[in-house]
């Protein structure tokens, strides 16, 4: 393979755009896809009656917001600064209503909402601010 030809997926690394700054890093493994299919799997809709949930289930996608951020939310933690300091403002400012952040090493978790932060530890349900649950 010519590597003048080789793009940022070849080499394993993906971008992200947080507001106006451009944040390179690696791909997943295989051990992050686990833990992503596992916590994605405990989400469950609890919907009482007249409620409806609008959660959209998606996984290794790019999301673009009317910021322009360009993001690809994951489950694991890629580097503190960008997973608890860079990424939660963005996403709050773009609408997401909880952004749930999990480090699978120490098994500590924040839950960043527009009102409020909590430091939890897994394993642990979450209600999340559209009715639905989710154990991480």
């Amino acid at each position: 393979m010519n590597p003048q030809l080789l793009n940022a997926e070849d080499l394993g690394m993906r971008l992200e755009i947080a507001g106006n700054l451009p944040i390179w890093e690696a791909s997943p493994l295989c051990e992050h896809q686990k833990e992503v299919d596992r916590s994605r799997d405990s989400f469950r809709k609890n919907e009482k009656e007249g409620d409806s949930c609008n959660c959209i289930d998606a996984a290794n996608v790019y999301v673009q917001f009317p910021d322009g951020s360009l993001k690809r939310p994951d489950i694991r933690f890629s580097y503190e600064a960008k997973d608890l300091e860079i990424s939660p403002p963005i996403y709050l400012a773009n609408g997401v209503k909880d952004v749930v952040v999990f480090n699978p090493y120490t098994k500590e978790i924040v839950h960043f909402r527009l009102d409020e932060t909590l430091n939890l530890n897994s394993p642990v349900e979450i209600e999340l601010a559209c009715g639905c649950s989710c154990t991480v």
